[in-house]
């Protein structure tokens, strides 16, 4: 069993900032993603945990350990690259068993570790292959299984599917996870792709400019963001985000959107905070605008536009709306007869709506006030 916690970590490159103040734990059994933009201090994260890297500041503790200045090979990890780093000249079951080798187990002992890991990955009837007779998926698969057969006590990968076609992308993650989940090792897993993330992560950490925005679980980021630059990088297509002057009291908020009125009610009305007149981001995801004739009875507020482009996707469609001075993206149903020039009726609900600060692009609904509406009154008290 193995907790990583970084206590204030920071790395800095002369004046340059790569990693500023994280403060987070990966739990033992957990596989956390991190996520972000390339540059955004991800991967220099993961090499800190790896050893490959020295903190500036700030310690990183395994359980109640001290491991900031442990060397690599004394930390109990294994690492997976984006390059399947194989040895050509050797075979599959060499390549497995080397670090075995080097390790003066017995004979027996990497022959069963061989085995029992080539089982689980499909690999046993290609052990006898050199690494340049096989594919893409399964060098990474023997890349994988060469991390795994050393029983470390943490796993790291980074961007381990990035050279893979996409087909070969979506069985790979499905395979990484289910291995993940058998052998409970907590894993720290590194993508600039953020559906390897939603689909992958028990949490994930979204990083921008060296630092960490926000942690949870793919549910959270999704439908809490809590800032604008979340919001926007989590869900694809990505979030629309619109200009609105905030109308309305403090008790019946309100916002100008596009032309119309629209007030907030219910739990979101409870966690907004802003003054009457000020200017604010909304966002408002495509899934959640809906073409009025497929509308659920819920989404009661209304929006007209004309349509400038269509993007069919086969179990929907994608429609560019041009409503006033703002554009934003719709689903519609599959192959919706609608083209461009059509002028269209949107309809959405105010309660999936998400209103950020134009400046900061925090996000200004109180999430822990809308977290304790959602408890019921008698659990509340």
């Amino acid at each position: 069993m193995t907790t990583v916690r970084f206590d204030q970590v920071s790395k800095l490159y002369g004046d340059t900032v790569a990693v500023q103040g994280l403060n987070f734990e990966v739990n033992d059994g957990e596989f956390l993603v991190m996520v972000g933009p390339s540059g955004c201090g991800k991967t220099t994260t993961l090499r800190m945990l790896a050893g490959l890297e020295t903190p500036s500041y700030g310690r990183l503790w395994f359980d109640d350990k001290d491991m900031t200045l442990t060397p690599p090979g004394k930390r109990g990890i294994a690492m997976v690259f984006q390059s399947y780093a194989l040895y050509p000249h050797l075979s599959v079951y060499r390549n497995l068993s080397f670090g075995l080798e080097i390790r003066h187990e017995s004979k027996h002992d990497r022959d069963q570790r061989v085995r029992r890991v080539s089982d689980m990955l499909g690999l046993t009837k290609l052990l006898d292959r050199k690494p340049s007779a096989l594919s893409g998926g399964q060098r990474q698969r023997i890349a994988l299984g060469r991390a795994m057969i050393t029983e470390p006590r943490l796993f790291l990968l980074d961007e381990p599917l990035s050279n893979l076609d996409a087909a070969l992308r979506t069985q790979m993650r499905l395979e990484i996870a289910e291995m993940q989940r058998r052998l409970g090792v907590p894993t720290v897993y590194v993508t600039h792709d953020q559906v390897e993330a939603m689909t992958m992560g028990h949490r994930i950490a979204v990083f921008s400019h060296g630092k960490m925005l926000q942690i949870g679980t793919p549910e959270q980021l999704y439908r809490r963001p809590m800032n604008r630059e979340v919001a926007t990088f989590i869900g694809s297509p990505k979030m629309n985000i619109l200009s609105a002057d905030v109308v309305g009291s403090a008790d019946a908020p309100a916002f100008n959107l596009c032309g119309s009125t629209y007030a907030l009610d219910g739990a979101k009305a409870q966690a907004f905070n802003a003054p009457r007149g000020r200017k604010v981001h909304i966002g408002i995801r495509p899934q959640e605008i809906h073409w009025v004739q497929d509308s659920p009875g819920r989404c009661a507020s209304r929006l007209k536009g004309q349509v400038l482009s269509v993007e069919p996707t086969g179990a929907e469609t994608y429609v560019t709306v041009m409503c006033g001075t703002e554009s934003l993206t719709a689903r519609f149903p599959s192959f919706a007869p609608v083209a461009e020039g059509d002028i269209v009726e949107l309809a959405f609900d105010t309660e999936d709506l998400h209103i950020f600060d134009i400046e900061s692009g925090a996000s200004l609904i109180d999430e822990r006030a809308l977290a304790l509406e959602s408890v019921p009154a008698l659990m509340r008290a």
